[in-house]
């Protein structure tokens, strides 16, 4: 994908620092350029769309004012980093975006010494940030740092940890608040404007601080300036309030797509010392119509025409596990009333929107605060409720005290619907799931299933509900095998595999989504087919079975092999004095950078061909000898 002449000022800006040298005048122009590049180029690539497109205006002031990289910039989650990632070298790239060995879909270290901070998941931007001014500070630097958070990712816990303390150690630092989920409400406009760049000039701090000083000596005439100043910018501003209560000066709320306002606000910003927070409210999806009106449609997306928008989503070609887990929870649901269903602000991408409709009562999206929410689920279940958490598995690491503290300790019956389990592709290492079996398989009390297609997923959602424990269903990103599902409600034998195909010289226990890859390659192999099925507990007396009747043992999974279910099953043997040759194929250990599943499959030996061939050895081997 090429520029042409289509962006002649955006061709001008390689770095930042050619940004800067532009007139403020043409900024406008610029900005214009840059969401038309954008637009083109997620079309392109897919990826993160109505968020990037919200950022451009702020991502062009906070460039043009601050001295990056120097000056720090700290970004949370990464959805709206894309303008950055333009602005900074990497426009020529762009047409990689989230494909292998191409530009990552979200900030990284190694990628830029722009990008100062690697991100992912939620929340993180105001820690990081503030651990940076502390840094500065020792190091006796005047540069600044600056973090940019969104309204969702002040949802969590960790954001108001980091804020709390920010405001303790009175640090240098200034919070970007992007507001892009409310409308620009009635401060928003001219008056409010004004008042901001007012209260956030050099002038009116000086004379706030000169009179705190004078007043200082008459304690109960500065208290009640104090309160004054609060009540006035609470009449103007009351979402400010809580910020300023926690040791930050409030400013805003500015429009995010006023590049006048937001380069005066900033530079006087800039200017200041200590806590600063500014509100600045943006719109998902700005400057492309579409995305406007349907945010979340355009919040991530695949290739499309931007012409005509994106393309009603395939109806034919089978269901996501996604979608069979949206479809059991509403069945389940209406038939036992104590079903309640939890997210952590993935209602879209866990497939509870149905459920959200159906049952609205019995819906919770907690928004992002993973902790809260399996929390929240082992209260439910203390007094009767029968609690499904769905969330990802990248996203259930965040919790792993309550899920071992809350729920597990107490053998509470929670069922734990865990999506986007193993390799998820475009979007990378920081979410993929490739540690849940090794991260759960060690915690007592629970049960962990991996179903080998869409029919046993939904049998096992139904066993996990049923029992008096906690359970887990770890399923992967996509469609399955293509299996039918038989929709009635009927519970596995708990810790039993079974053998899927009978062969000689060598066993497969395959994991989960690992299965169908066994069974492709046993054909070549003439080999023994298990689906284990539960992680845990494991089948051992299928295990030993196998170990008696055959030459070798080979375990396949999607997780990583440290501590994974390979892992397991040799714990197995070596307990019951058994040394059968064991080959462990699993993910390996590293992070495995973005590209499409399959490619990442391949990379990783988990692919029919790269299985074959290792298992072609490793049968000579045990069976000859050689």
């Amino acid at each position: 994908m090429t520029t042409g002449c289509l962006f002649p000022l955006l061709e001008l800006i390689d770095t930042p620092s050619d940004l800067r040298r532009l007139p403020e005048a043409r900024l406008p122009a610029l900005a214009q350029e840059l969401r038309d590049f954008l637009i083109q180029t997620v079309a392109h690539t897919g990826g993160h769309f109505s968020a990037n497109l919200g950022t451009v205006e702020l991502t062009l002031a906070l460039h043009y004012v601050f001295n990056t990289p120097d000056d720090r910039l700290v970004w949370d989650v990464g959805h709206q980093t894309y303008p950055h990632k333009i602005l900074t070298g990497r426009r020529a790239r762009m047409n990689t975006l989230r494909r292998k060995d191409g530009i990552a879909g979200f900030p990284k270290r190694g990628e830029s010494p722009y990008d100062t901070f690697g991100v992912g998941h939620s929340s993180t931007s105001l820690s990081a940030a503030l651990g940076m001014a502390i840094a500065a500070e020792r190091a006796g630097s005047d540069r600044k740092v600056v973090a940019i958070i969104g309204d969702g990712a002040m949802t969590a816990g960790m954001a108001f940890e980091a804020l709390n303390h920010i405001g303790h150690l009175k640090s240098d630092l200034l919070v970007v608040l992007n507001d892009n989920e409310m409308s620009i409400s009635p401060n928003v406009g001219a008056l409010s404007a004004h008042l901001t760049q007012l209260l956030s000039s050099r002038l009116f701090s000086t004379v706030r601080e000169g009179g705190k000083k004078v007043l200082s000596h008459v304690p109960p005439v500065l208290e009640v300036a104090r309160r004054a100043e609060e009540h006035v910018k609470g009449l103007l501003v009351p979402q400010g309030t809580l910020f300023e209560e926690l040791g930050f000066h409030y400013f805003g709320p500015v429009d995010g797509h006023d590049l006048p306002t937001l380069l005066a606000t900033l530079s006087n910003l800039r200017a200041l010392d200590g806590p600063r927070l500014l509100h600045v409210v943006t719109r998902k999806g700005k400057g492309y119509k579409l995305a406007e009106e349907e945010p979340v449609d355009y919040h991530g997306v695949g290739t499309f025409d931007p012409a005509c928008g994106l393309k009603p989503a395939a109806t034919g070609g089978g269901l996501t596990y996604t979608q069979i887990f949206g479809e059991w929870l509403c069945a389940m649901a209406a038939q036992d009333e104590r079903l309640m269903g939890i997210t952590p602000a993935m209602r879209e991408g866990s497939g509870l929107v149905e459920f959200s409709k159906r049952f609205p009562e019995r819906y919770f999206d907690v928004a992002i605060a993973e902790q809260h929410a399996v929390t929240l689920a082992a209260g439910m279940a203390c007094d009767g409720l029968k609690p499904v958490v769905a969330i990802y598995s990248t996203f259930l690491q965040r919790a792993y005290d309550q899920f071992i503290h809350d729920v597990a300790l107490q053998n509470l019956p929670v069922l734990f619907a865990i999506d986007r389990a193993g390799l998820v592709g475009p979007d990378g290492p920081t979410h993929a799931g490739s540690f849940d079996y090794s991260y759960l398989r060690c915690i007592p009390n629970l049960v962990i299933m991996a179903p080998a297609d869409e029919n046993e997923c939904w049998h096992m959602l139904y066993t996990g509900f049923q029992l008096n424990q906690p359970a887990a269903v770890r399923y992967p990103r996509g469609k399955g095998p293509g299996v039918k599902i038989d929709r009635e409600m009927r519970a596995l034998p708990v810790g039993q595999g079974e053998i899927r195909r009978r062969g000689q010289g060598l066993a497969l226990l395959a994991f989960g989504t690992m299965v169908p890859v066994a069974e492709a390659v046993a054909e070549r192999l003439d080999a023994t087919v298990v689906n284990m099925r539960f992680v845990k507990p494991l089948d051992e007396a299928l295990i030993v079975q196998m170990a008696a009747e055959h030459g070798g043992l080979a375990v396949l999974e999607e997780n990583v092999v440290a501590g994974g279910a390979g892992s397991a099953v040799s714990e197995c043997l070596a307990r019951r004095g058994l040394t059968p040759p064991v080959l462990h194929i699993g993910l390996p250990d590293r992070f495995i950078e973005q590209g499409e599943r399959a490619e990442l499959l391949a990379e990783c030996g988990l692919d029919v061909d790269s299985v074959a061939q290792r298992l072609a050895a490793f049968k000579k081997t045990v069976i000859t000898g050689l």
